[in-house]
């Protein structure tokens, strides 16, 4: 009786199926591979931020050299917007134009707002985080912080009118202890107003990138500055502030873009009576002045990026993040 012997060579179909199995295996690593690699997992966020950022800011480009009348808007290539935005304001100096004048009003808004904003964060946040030893403590008064945020801007600016008005609880409460005689004109509807509404509603914004960056810093850095004769003040500008220069940058663009561009703001608290350049722009697109308008939000991204681009160089956030 013969023994049987094996073959030396794996059955065909056994070949195939290897095959099969290997080029599968292969397949799915190289799916896997894509799937995980960085620009698969930014894709989605970057389609968004095409489809409603940089497309609209595309749109808003092309429509600034369109032609407009009273009556209609022509798709052409003129400069013409651009030219009516700064008419006369060559001319006019040392006088000032009126879209120098409104940047000028703009800018005026946007300095005393960061001013104040920056001052009550970095305090705020201070006492927070190196005053504040408990963390349960920290994460309730950073809570009761963020309440004016479950209410919409709306709501927030118009519970400032019935204390700052004439009859208002403010100047009953004046007059009723007899520091003046009659009602204060300039609480509403006035600069101040609209400043105070202003640091009520973006302080926050100053305040969460300072707070996270001074989580960062060593408590210990504090007390070796006490141990080396330090007062408060100048730990908090020589050693706590520099230190904080990454949350104190990102916080003065979240407050100087939001101011930049505010017209609902100043609309409410100003009483219609002051001008901003967002306010230019929602006048223009209210009477279908679209390109005119296109071309001074070109003019205001533009003038918001250098001033974003100079605090960039001051401080390099991503290097110091």
């Amino acid at each position: 009786m013969e023994r049987a012997t094996r073959p030396l060579t794996p059955p065909a179909e056994d070949v195939v199926a290897t095959g099969h199995d290997a080029a599968a295996a292969h397949s799915v690593a190289v799916e896997r591979s894509i799937l995980n690699s960085p620009y698969a997992l930014a894709a989605p966020l970057a389609i968004v931020m095409l489809v409603f950022f940089v497309g609209p800011l595309i749109l808003t480009l092309i429509v600034s050299f369109w032609n407009y009348t009273q009556y209609s808007i022509e798709p052409a290539f003129t400069t013409v917007n651009y030219y009516d935005v700064f008419y006369g304001c060559i001319a006019k100096l040392p006088d000032l134009c009126v879209t120098f004048a409104t940047y000028l009003s703009t800018l005026k808004f946007c300095l005393i707002v960061w001013a104040i904003t920056l001052v009550l964060g970095f305090v705020l946040g201070w006492f927070i985080v190196f005053e504040i030893k408990n963390v349960s403590t920290q994460i309730i008064l950073f809570l009761i912080c963020t309440i004016p945020f479950w209410t919409s801007n709306v709501i927030r600016m118009i519970a400032w009118i019935p204390l700052l008005g004439r009859n208002g609880l403010v100047n009953e409460s004046l007059m009723g202890i007899g520091l003046t005689t009659e009602p204060i004109e300039w609480l509403l509807y006035s600069d101040f107003a609209v400043v105070l509404a202003f640091v009520h509603l973006y302080t926050m914004f100053m305040m969460v990138p300072i707070v996270n960056s001074m989580l960062r810093i060593d408590p210990e850095i504090i007390e070796a500055a006490r141990d080396a004769g330090a007062g408060t003040i100048k730990i908090a500008l020589l050693v706590i502030a520099p230190l904080c220069r990454p949350g104190i940058v990102i916080g003065s663009i979240f407050v100087v873009t939001i101011v930049m561009g505010d017209f609902l703001t100043i609309g409410v608290m100003g009483g219609q009576q002051i001008a901003s350049v967002g306010k230019v722009i929602q006048t223009q697109l209210n009477f279908l002045q679209i390109p005119i308008a296109a071309a001074n939000a070109v003019v205001l991204l533009g003038a918001v990026l250098l001033i974003i681009w100079g605090m960039t160089r001051i401080v390099d956030v991503r290097r110091e993040l």
